[in-house]
Formats: structure tokens, C-alpha cells, sequence
């Protein structure tokens, strides 16, 4: 078995990274180093590289949290990112490596998240495995509301009277490069709100991000006699298109906007995507479930895939060794 050498990722390795995670199987922009850091104040980074002598074989985006390293816990998802043509049992022994690193760096306990399989731009689900043979223990399960593209779908009775209403009161659909009205008239006060909240991202990080990666975040906004209504922020990558943001004004319940914006975005603007992404309906770390927020995703014609987070000891290392038979 080929032993690798893991080490944290420095700053000098930016061009390095990035130009790994172009190439792998299994990443999205978000792994991109520009994403990573637009927040890198609130995290001790600890991301890993994974070699084969002077060769990267794999990465794996983290911060620490005292002596536990975290998939990294400003990225919706993450785990380790590794090319197409890395094996399934090199994939075991890589994951070896980086939990025996951990392990003699004092770090106990590795809390990884997976990339959820639609955003693998080729079958993936190798560390899913190393995880098993290590006794990893799932810790959470989220549930993301998906639409596969390629397959037979259909929106329900409600949804459709939802978008003639919107069809009849001529409402209007512009896709934005400035993020200020959705975010300042439609998102903050409605997560205020509802659930006294704030969004992930600020509007300065937002607008900084989309200059980063103008062709993956994408504002779509609904307009009412000339008044922004509704809106959607979507992140977009090789497979799928995510709603990272979905909001309306609550005082126009009956327009019909977002059944009119998710008609126009289904079946016109990424209708030669492979996913579409509503996103997970969770709470109280997906032991909760918001039945109302799932179900108007499953009207759309959405159904159930999961997202899944691991807890593994590092001195698991160990049970990784002598599994090849």
C-alpha cells in the first residue's frame, strides 16, 4: 500500500489547490480557495493536503475547533476531494493517512461532512466506505429536496394555479447583478421576521463573491408594477443548481411569485441542468423535519435525497489497516 504525507495547507499552495479542485471528481467552486477565505476571519483554518510524493492525491477542506478538525463549517458541504482516476482503495488508505496525521497531531475526533452524490460530476461515494471501515458514527442526516431534470416531473395543482395567477397580474422575472434590493427589501426583513435571523452571507460578502465567481452565483428577482415582489439566489455548478436564498414579500401572498419564478427557472433557464437543488427543510441538526417548507418543495416535483455528517475517532486509524484481501 503506497504511504502518503499529509500536510496543512499554507498559503503558498493556493495556485496548487485550485488548480486541484478544478480537476477533481468530486468538487464544486465552493472549494475554491477565493470561497473558503471571503469569511476566513471566523475560522482557524486546518485544511489538509494529501501527496504521493511531490504529487497532490487528494485535499480536504477543514478548520479546527480545539482538538477537533471540522469539514469545513463555512461550506454547505465537504469531505475529501480526490480525482477521477484515485481507486477505492486508495481512497482508504489516503483517509488512513489523514486520521493517523490527526492523530499524531493531538487531534482527537474529525466531524466530516460528505458532498452530497449530485454534485459528483462522476460517481464519488469512495470515502462513504473508509468511513464505515473506520466506525464512523453518523451523527446528522439532512434532507435536501431535489428535482432530477432528466426524469418525468410535475408540479401540482397548486403550483400551477400559482403561476397562471402570476402569468394574469403580469408579473415580471429580471435576472440581477446588483443584490441590494433582494437582499435589503425582501431576505434581512423576512428572516428577521419569521425566524429572527440573518443570512449566511452579508450583502458585502455576497457582492463579493459573485465578482469572484460571476457565472456560479446568479440573483434572480420578481418585479410587481415595477416593485421587486420576490427573489432567488442561486449557486450553479456542473450538475446542479442550488437556491442558496428563496424569499418573498409577505404582504403578497396571493401573486403567485415564486410559482411563477421556479416555473421560469425550471423549465427555461436551467432546463439542460442535470439538479435542481431546493435545498434541506431541517432543523435542530436534521432531527427535526419543517413539513410545510418540504412539502411546497415536493409540489415543485422534488423528491428526497439526504446529506450526511460523520464523527470519527482518529486513533481509527488503526482499522483501516489489513482490509485488502
Amino acid at each position: 500500500m503506497i504511504k502518503y504525507t499529509v500536510k496543512q495547507y499554507l498559503e503558498s499552495d493556493y495556485g496548487n489547490w485550485n488548480s486541484f479542485i478544478g480537476q477533481a471528481k468530486n468538487a464544486t467552486f465552493l472549494f475554491h480557495r477565493d470561497f473558503m477565505d471571503y469569511h476566513k476571519e471566523r475560522f482557524q483554518d486546518n485544511s489538509l493536503v494529501i501527496l504521493n510524493g511531490d504529487t497532490w492525491v487528494a485535499v480536504l477542506p477543514a478548520n479546527s475547533v480545539g482538538n477537533v478538525v471540522h469539514s469545513h463549517q463555512g461550506l454547505t458541504y465537504g469531505g475529501l476531494v480526490y480525482t477521477e482516476k484515485t481507486i477505492l482503495a486508495s481512497v482508504i488508505a489516503i483517509f488512513k493517512s489523514v486520521l493517523a496525521f490527526l492523530n499524531e497531531n493531538k487531534i482527537e475526533k474529525l466531524i466530516l461532512k460528505t458532498t452530497p452524490s449530485i454534485y459528483h460530476k462522476k460517481p464519488a461515494e469512495e470515502l462513504l466506505y473508509a468511513l464505515f471501515l473506520a466506525d464512523a458514527k453518523l451523527i446528522r442526516r439532512d434532507t435536501l429536496s431535489v428535482i432530477d431534470l432528466k426524469k418525468e416531473f410535475s408540479f401540482s395543482k397548486i403550483r400551477k394555479r400559482g403561476i397562471q395567477k402570476g402569468i394574469k397580474l403580469g408579473l415580471e422575472i429580471k435576472e440581477e447583478t446588483d443584490f441590494e434590493s433582494f437582499w435589503t427589501e425582501i431576505l434581512i426583513p423576512n428572516l428577521a421576521n419569521r425566524h429572527n435571523a440573518k443570512p449566511v452571507h452579508s450583502l458585502e460578502e455576497i457582492v463579493r463573491l459573485k465578482k469572484d465567481f460571476p457565472t456560479n452565483i446568479r440573483q434572480f428577482n420578481v418585479c410587481y408594477q415595477g416593485k421587486i415582489v420576490a427573489g432567488t439566489t442561486v449557486f450553479e455548478t456542473e450538475t446542479v443548481v442550488h437556491c442558496q436564498y428563496i424569499s418573498k414579500f409577505e404582504k403578497d401572498e396571493n401573486l403567485g411569485s415564486l410559482d411563477f419564478l421556479y416555473d421560469y427557472l425550471i423549465h427555461k433557464v436551467f432546463v439542460e441542468k442535470r439538479f435542481f437543488d431546493f435545498g434541506v427543510s431541517n432543523e435542530a441538526q436534521g432531527k427535526k423535519l419543517n413539513e410545510g417548507l418540504s412539502y411546497w418543495k415536493e409540489s415543485f416535483g422534488a423528491s428526497t435525497i439526504v446529506h450526511d455528517f460523520y464523527e470519527v475517532d482518529t486513533i481509527n486509524y488503526s482499522k483501516l489497516e489489513n482490509i485488502l484481501v
